[in-house]
């Protein structure tokens, strides 16, 4: 299996440059963490039709690589994935279905690359966790809290 897997990213990146091959093993494993928590997740049922097996969304999967690039790289994962050449979360769309044209994975009918479009922002989702409060962006209609200073204390 391992294989077969390094073998048809080897194809896939001759045939599309674009990403590193560190950004399909990223995907992958990115993908079992994603499925695991799916599973894990007791409001729903896996087995439901709406998600055979161990299939997940564009949205699921997005939202499992993007916590899976913080628990492994935490503030360089911004970085890193920019180097793969990871920049939004279209990209992951271009991976998945790289992968699924050298039959690597699977797809829906309703699976799309377009439902990679707008999943995040990277730069929000990666970069802002790790900036101190006051360097985060502040949601619209919003003000940024301020700390009051307390005064010197005087000699």
């Amino acid at each position: 299996m391992e294989t077969d897997f390094a073998n048809a990213v080897e194809k896939i990146v001759e045939k599309d440059p674009r990403y590193a091959r560190a950004a399909y093993y990223f995907l992958r494993m990115g993908l079992d963490h994603t499925v695991k928590k799916v599973q894990e997740d007791k409001k729903r049922v896996v087995r439901d039709k709406a998600h055979p097996g161990n299939h997940v969304s564009g949205q699921e999967l997005l939202e499992g690589l993007r916590e899976f690039a913080l628990e492994q790289y935490g503030p360089m994962a911004f970085t890193l994935l920019g180097n793969w050449g990871l920049r939004d979360s279209a990209n992951f769309g271009d991976l998945v279905f790289n992968l699924v044209e050298a039959n690597v994975f699977g797809k829906t009918e309703d699976d799309q690359p377009e439902d990679f479009q707008n999943g995040f922002d990277f730069h929000e989702a990666l970069v802002e966790p790790f900036l101190p409060p006051s360097r985060r962006k502040v949601a619209p209609g919003k003000k940024a809290a301020r700390r009051k200073r307390k005064p010197a204390e005087e000699n």
